[in-house]
């Protein structure tokens, strides 16, 4: 983490305003979805949370915003947006600004943070679990529509909604924490489908499965729109049946041509 970043709650017109524009850059120029500055002021007189990240010369290089709600009685937080500067990437921003949203979550009593992400994206599925140590709590197909951002331009929106447990100890990752994810990885049967490498399963059931990504799915959508689509299918079409066969999604093993979710099967009792 470079010094001389600071992490704080957004605190004028001109910060809200500079928080927009990091969307639009993020987004796109046409995402017709940003957050106003009104709401982002509203949100942080309710228990939610709209902080950014900023340098030396106080120029924002990253924001996170998040909103606080009620689900099974229970106060939880649901984070909604969080975005680092291009130029900002790589320098552990965006684990920073998830930690001060932890914080201010469970100061407003919450006890489990939500969001989405899309599973295909190799960048947040190494943050959310090797960074923060996430479980997947649904995987939904199409989550917010037809979207106008550039970002999900020929990928459609399905999306895992993950939770974070706020008060037990940040993730260790998935090398951390001594289950069958220390394995091998080329040990590991693949999911049903998965792109140009199907793995046949028939009627077994192993322990752990992997399901394989892109390393940059962008990418492949840029130079391979078709191939970008195979993937989106493929996958939604193996999570679903890992998912819906006793399996938990419990990791990720980052690689420079390919990553790998780890999926391990539930014990039964």
């Amino acid at each position: 983490m470079a010094p001389g970043i600071t992490i704080r709650p957004l605190r004028t017109e001109r910060e809200r305003r500079e928080c927009v524009a990091l969307q639009r850059v993020t987004w796109g120029a046409d995402f017709d979805e940003l957050v106003p500055p009104s709401m982002l002021t509203v949100t942080q007189k309710i228990g939610g949370v709209a902080a950014g990240a900023f340098d030396e010369r106080d120029a924002m290089l990253g924001f996170v915003f998040g909103m606080a709600g009620v689900r099974g009685g229970e106060i939880v937080h649901w984070s909604d947006m969080l975005a680092v500067r291009p130029d900002a990437r790589d320098r552990g921003i965006g684990r920073r600004l998830k930690e001060f949203q932890r914080e201010a979550a469970l100061a407003s009593g919450a006890t489990t943070m939500y969001w989405s992400y899309d599973p295909l994206v190799a960048r947040n599925a190494h943050l959310n679990f090797n960074r923060l140590g996430v479980r997947v709590d649904e995987y939904v197909e199409d989550m917010y529509g037809a979207s106008t951002s550039d970002l999900h331009r020929g990928l459609g929106t399905d999306r895992f909604v993950v939770f974070w447990r706020l008060a037990l100890a940040q993730g260790a990752g998935v090398r951390g924490r001594g289950s069958a994810a220390t394995a091998v990885p080329s040990a590991w049967p693949l999911a049903p489908v998965v792109p140009n490498d199907p793995g046949t399963l028939g009627d077994a059931r192993p322990q752990v499965l992997r399901v394989e990504i892109p390393g940059d799915i962008m990418k492949v959508r840029d130079e391979d729109p078709d191939a970008a689509a195979g993937w989106r299918d493929s996958t939604r079409r193996a999570f679903q049946w890992a998912l819906e066969n006793g399996y938990a999604v419990t990791g990720f093993l980052p690689g420079e041509a390919r990553g790998s979710y780890v999926l391990e099967r539930a014990e039964r009792r």
